[in-house]
């Protein structure tokens, strides 16, 4: 038999003020949990890593990329490079018309001042100018002489290749020039490979990131192919190049103008490659790396040294209209060697991760005693005089804790107040029906 209206209201009004309560007691449940307060200053936050499993990104970011920090939330380099804007060093110049890229940076390598920049954290796909990062991790862990063996995965690489093919047998310093000069992702495979494979390569390539306090960048691939959640910013960038270009070894694999890859027979003639990058005939040039993707865009890195002083530029997220990534790079660097040295920066390239200052967390408030006329009553040898005075996010949730458990309170006096109430009053009779028994 259905339950008319007069029936079922008695039975809601019953009800929803035990309902109201349990609400109000998972709220001050939760404002006075700990995890509800935002975290403390310098506590670790969690690193941003790469899913090779999601789907690969095929376009940039919608609405721009992510902005990178440092451990406990600190800017790398300086507040002055805390901004997703332009920055330019006081005193210089003005800067040169064509700068279209989205994020982009132009520091003194020797100094590390960073003349000047725009969204120099910005946390974008690299493409390959992160295999920068793969020949810093790797130069100095393999045997230059070591010889590996191509496979049918080398040949099946995506995206741009140096034509390693299974059955050759390429030496580990033929796959660095490789590398750089074809950007090929043959080359990062096998090299990985050489490593110990894919996953220990990207590990050792985050580690080597890390410890050069480059933590925009979250490597995914040792070549630079998109995967989601990898990343670097100008900033890094600026970082990986600094430090090849002073390394003997690296410096020379940046310039090497041709390479010989060797024959295979039957499968592949020997031929010459040719470094392709696209400012090797700057003044002062020393190489330079390019990148393209679709979801990362035309991105560029390099260096020139003019007169004993050296300066590294990146470019990322941009197109080659109206101007190619490595000629906004050229702008940068000619108005860079413009800068006065003595000028300063807006920020500094950090040589390690020991240079970037970790925030101590903040220590709690403890109430100040204030002169009274009337001395104070003194608290026996261990024993508190009271609590101390809590910090204004403390006294903000007991506030709420107050206020909630006295709804709280009213609630169950309402819950308890309307059950008497409900026995008490009898449910009146409808016309033809008598009403529930007494």
């Amino acid at each position: 038999m259905r339950r008319g209206p007069g029936r079922r209201l008695p039975v809601l009004l019953a009800v929803l003020p035990a309902v109201l309560l349990v609400v109000l007691l998972v709220v001050l449940a939760a404002v006075l949990s700990p995890s509800s307060a935002s975290a403390a200053p310098g506590t670790a936050d969690p690193r941003p890593t790469a899913d090779p499993a999601a789907p690969t990104p095929t376009a940039p970011l919608p609405g721009g990329p992510p902005q990178g920090s440092g451990p406990g939330g600190v800017c790398v380099g300086g507040a002055g490079l805390d901004t997703r804007g332009t920055v330019v060093v006081e005193g210089a110049p003005p800067l040169p018309e064509g700068l279209a890229a989205a994020g982009w940076l132009v520091a003194d390598a020797g100094s590390g001042d960073v003349l000047a920049a725009r969204d120099p954290h910005g946390r974008y796909y690299p493409a390959s100018t992160l295999k920068t990062l793969t020949l810093l991790t790797l130069a100095h862990r393999l045997d230059p002489a070591t010889v590996v063996d191509g496979t049918a995965e080398d040949e099946q690489v995506e995206g741009s290749k140096v034509g390693l093919v299974a059955g050759g047998h390429y030496p580990v310093s033929l796959l660095f020039q490789g590398l750089v000069m074809q950007s090929g992702n043959d080359a990062a495979n096998a090299l990985a490979r050489a490593f110990g494979g894919t996953a220990a390569t990207v590990a050792a390539m985050n580690a080597t990131a890390q410890a050069l306090g480059a933590y925009d960048t979250v490597a995914g691939s040792p070549s630079g192919l998109d995967v989601a959640g990898q990343s670097s910013s100008p900033y890094d960038l600026a970082l990986f190049f600094r430090a090849l270009v002073a390394d003997p070894l690296t410096a020379g694999i940046l310039l090497t103008p041709t390479a010989q890859v060797p024959p295979v027979e039957g499968r592949s003639p020997g031929y010459q490659i040719q470094n392709e990058n696209p400012l090797s005939g700057y003044p002062g040039g020393l190489g330079g790396k390019t990148g393209f993707t679709d979801a990362a865009r035309h991105t560029f890195v390099t260096a020139a040294e003019r007169d004993g002083r050296r300066l590294v530029a990146s470019v990322m997220d941009t197109e080659n209209r109206p101007l190619r990534a490595a000629d906004q790079a050229a702008l940068l660097l000619d108005w860079g060697f413009a800068v006065p040295p003595s000028v300063g920066g807006v920020g500094t390239l950090v040589r390690s991760a020991a240079d970037v200052p970790v925030p101590t967390p903040t220590p709690t408030a403890t109430a100040t005693p204030v002169p009274s006329a009337t001395p104070s009553p003194v608290a026996p040898a261990g024993v508190a005089a009271g609590p101390p005075e809590a910090e204004d996010g403390d006294a903000a949730r007991g506030g709420w804790a107050v206020a909630l458990g006295t709804a709280a309170v009213a609630v169950a006096a309402a819950t308890l107040t309307g059950r008497r109430r409900a026995r008490r009053r009898p449910a009146p009779a409808r016309p033809g029906r008598r009403g529930p028994p007494a």
